[in-house]
C-alpha cells in the first residue's frame, strides 16, 4: 500500500515520540539538577538529609549490581581456575605417559643388559663352546618338546651335543642341516638327564613329562628325599652333559620323587649355545700316567 501524498519521505511518527521523549527526560534532569544545586547551596543539611534517603532508595539496586559484578568476577575466577586445572591435568597425565614409556624402555634395558651378560658368559666358557646361535622356533602345545636352533653343520653342531643358555640346560642336538639344528627340549618325555640337588649331590635322573615340567627321581628307591624348592644341576654322568649346569627346581615333592621347573625356558631365551659332550674331557681328565711311561684309564 502506498504511503499518502501529504506524508514527508522519512516521516515516522514513532521516532518522534522518541524524540519527544528524549528531550522531557533531559529537561527534567536539567531542572532536578538545578534544584538539587540550589537546595545544596541554600540548605547545606536538607541536602545532606536528602542525599542520605537517595542513598537509601538506591542502597537495594546498588547492592544488587554488586553481587552481580562479585558473583561474575567469581564465576570467571572458577571458570579460570578450572580450565587451569584441566591444562595441568592434561600436563600431568602427559608427563606420565612420558615416565611410563621411559620405565617400560629403562625395564626392556635391563632385561636386555641381563641376556647380554648371560650370553658374555656363555662365551667365556672356552674350548667346551662349539657356537652359539638363536631359538628361532619352539613347541608348545605337541607331544613332543623340540625346539629349531639357527646354526648347523656349517657351524660344527652335530648330534648327540648338549645345548644349554643363559638361565639352564635346554637338551640336545637329534638332527642337523647345512645352517639348522633340532634340539630335543629337557622337557621332552624321551629326554633322560642324569642330574643331582645341588645342596648336597644327591644323584638322581630327570624325566620329561611333556607339558613344561620335569620328574626328578633319587637313583636310590625309597621315600622322596626332595623337597620345595631344591636346586637340581646336572651331575656330569653319562658322558653327555657337563656338570653342574642349572637344571631345574623342585616345585611338589612326590612319592617317589618331585616335580621340577627347568630354569631354561625355550620361549624366552635368545641365545643358545652348543658344547662339546662332556664324555671326551672326562676321559681326558680321568687318564694318568702309569709308572711305566703308559697311559691308562681311572676307574669311575
Amino acid at each position: 500500500m502506498a504511503p499518502p501524498k501529504h506524508r514527508r519521505p522519512g516521516f515516522s511518527r514513532k521516532a518522534q515520540y522518541g524524540l519527544f521523549v528524549t528531550y522531557v527526560v533531559a529537561i527534567a534532569g536539567t531542572i532536578v539538577a538545578a534544584l538539587l544545586l540550589a537546595i545544596s547551596v541554600a540548605d547545606p543539611a536538607g541536602f545532606s538529609a536528602l542525599r542520605a534517603a537517595g542513598a537509601e532508595i538506591t542502597a537495594p539496586v546498588a547492592r544488587m549490581f554488586s553481587n552481580v559484578r562479585r558473583s561474575a568476577q567469581n564465576m570467571n575466577a572458577t571458570v579460570a581456575a578450572y580450565i587451569n586445572a584441566g591444562s595441568q591435568n592434561a600436563a600431568l597425565q602427559k608427563q606420565a605417559e612420558v615416565n611410563r614409556k621411559k620405565l617400560i624402555e629403562a625395564q626392556a634395558l635391563r632385561v636386555e643388559n641381563a641376556r647380554l651378560r648371560g650370553l658374555l658368559k656363555l662365551s667365556e666358557e672356552g674350548e667346551s663352546q662349539v657356537a652359539v646361535g638363536r631359538l628361532i622356533s619352539s613347541t608348545s602345545s605337541s607331544t613332543r618338546r623340540v625346539a629349531t636352533l639357527s646354526i648347523g653343520r656349517n657351524f660344527g653342531v652335530e648330534r648327540a651335543q648338549p645345548v644349554r643358555g643363559p638361565s639352564g640346560l635346554i637338551g640336545r642336538v637329534i638332527e642337523t642341516g647345512p645352517t639348522t639344528a633340532r634340539i630335543l627340549l629337557v622337557t621332552d618325555a624321551e629326554n633322560l638327564v642324569p642330574v643331582m640337588r645341588a645342596s648336597d649331590g644327591l644323584p638322581a635322573f630327570s624325566a620329561g613329562l611333556g607339558n613344561g615340567t620335569v620328574l626328578i627321581k633319587p637313583l636310590n628307591l625309597g621315600e622322596s628325599p626332595f623337597k620345595v624348592g631344591d636346586v637340581i644341576v646336572t651331575s656330569g654322568n653319562g658322558g653327555l652333559y657337563p656338570p653342574n649346569i642349572p637344571f631345574a627346581r623342585v616345585i611338589k615333592k612326590t612319592s617317589d620323587g618331585a616335580l621340577a621347573i627347568p630354569y631354561a625356558d625355550p620361549g624366552n631365551t635368545p641365545y643358545a649355545v652348543v658344547m662339546r659332550p662332556y664324555q671326551g674331557e672326562a676321559r681326558a681328565a680321568q687318564q694318568a700316567v702309569a709308572p711305566d711311561g703308559e697311559t691308562k684309564e681311572v676307574a669311575e
